[in-house]
């Protein structure tokens, strides 16, 4: 009998608004919010339908969730179902009397968005004069609160040299975490803006040296080449890999789509990951646990003997995987080979 796998993390767009304008938004998002957004009352329901059979991480997402008046009810709401519910957020809209209500409705941590080490490189990722500012007045809100709180950077030409001076920061600010996504090309996220393949693997590389030597957890997001790295390096070094396999981090192999991992849109609409415009489906019309168990994308990402390319004969495909999104956006085949890998499997058919 084949075990259920069940998701560990659920990335859940409450709304498209947003109150900025990143040039890398997934979304494209606007202030304005889509009129056809799940409401309070269908969000309940579709939290009902996961905690029925799961027990994942919520993470509360946009466009800004904070543009969304009722987020704090449906975080509660998570929060005594089971659901570890936390919030994703630019901080920019995160006041104390805001970071009091998201304690009070069970809001177990909150990051931020932070890509730049300056106002001046941050306030141009994120199109809008203040963001910075903003978000750090928020990160001292929630401090305030006493949520925990990690810092998310999502890097790209344009800030890869200041992500030492960033990790700086996440240190001084107090952070838990530092969480680094590599730059995949969705929505505004465009591909000029990517890193070549070989910065890939320097900044992978750097980030393993890093750990260990900083008082936060550290982990690398669409860039599911880090795992091979990781045991590469163990290797070299004589050592094994220890990762975590709980809490926030969920860090137990590279690309989770489909398999630890989706995406709820908000309009109901659920994919493997936000970067991955894959219907699997829509909690409008089918159940959510229907979904997750038996759409065919879901299906294939979880067979890694359907994987093509030198992805497919890669001696590290069940930890790794290549990023899915990466190869769809590249190629229109969510099997096909990651195009931003270097490395060169050492195996054959």
């Amino acid at each position: 009998m084949t075990k259920e796998i069940k998701p560990r993390l659920i990335a859940w767009e409450l709304t498209g608004a947003c109150n900025l304008k990143c040039k890398h938004c997934r979304g494209s998002s606007t202030e304005i919010p889509d009129p056809d957004e799940l409401s309070t009352a269908e969000a309940f329901c579709l939290i009902d339908e996961i905690a029925d059979f799961a027990k994942p991480i919520l993470i509360l997402s946009g466009g800004e969730p904070l543009m969304r008046g009722d987020v704090c009810e449906i975080a509660r709401y998570g929060t005594r179902k089971g659901l570890r519910v936390v919030l994703a957020t630019n901080g920019t809209r995160v006041t104390d009397e805001v970071a009091r209500h998201l304690k009070d409705a069970g809001i177990a941590r909150i990051s931020v968005s932070i890509d730049g080490a300056n106002a001046e490189t941050h306030d141009a990722f994120r199109g809008m004069p203040g963001a910075f500012d903003g978000a750090m007045r928020g990160i001292e809100a929630i401090t305030n609160a006493g949520i925990s709180f990690q810092i998310n950077t999502t890097i790209a030409k344009t800030n890869i040299d200041e992500i030492p001076k960033i990790l700086d920061l996440s240190t001084e600010l107090g952070a838990d975490a530092l969480h680094i996504f590599l730059l995949v090309p969705t929505g505004r996220g465009m591909e000029e803006d990517e890193i070549p393949p070989a910065e890939y693997e320097r900044i992978l590389n750097w980030f393993y040296d890093r750990r260990g030597r900083v008082g936060l957890q550290l982990k690398a997001t669409c860039a599911p080449h880090y795992f091979r790295i990781m045991r590469e390096r163990a290797k070299e070094e004589g050592t094994t890999v220890s990762v975590e396999t709980h809490g926030f981090e969920a860090m137990t192999k590279g690309c989770l789509a489909g398999t630890g991992f989706c995406f709820i849109s908000r309009t109901g609409g659920v994919y493997p990951c936000g970067y991955l415009p894959v219907l699997a489906g829509n909690v409008r019309e089918n159940p959510f646990k229907e979904i997750w168990n038996h759409a065919k994308v879901f299906l294939d990402l979880r067979d890694v003997s359907l994987l093509k390319g030198k992805c497919g004969i890669c001696e590290y495909k069940r930890v790794c995987g290549g990023c899915r999104a990466r190869a769809y956006a590249a190629t229109g085949d969510y099997l096909a080979e990651e195009p931003y890998c270097v490395y060169q499997p050492r195996t054959r058919r």
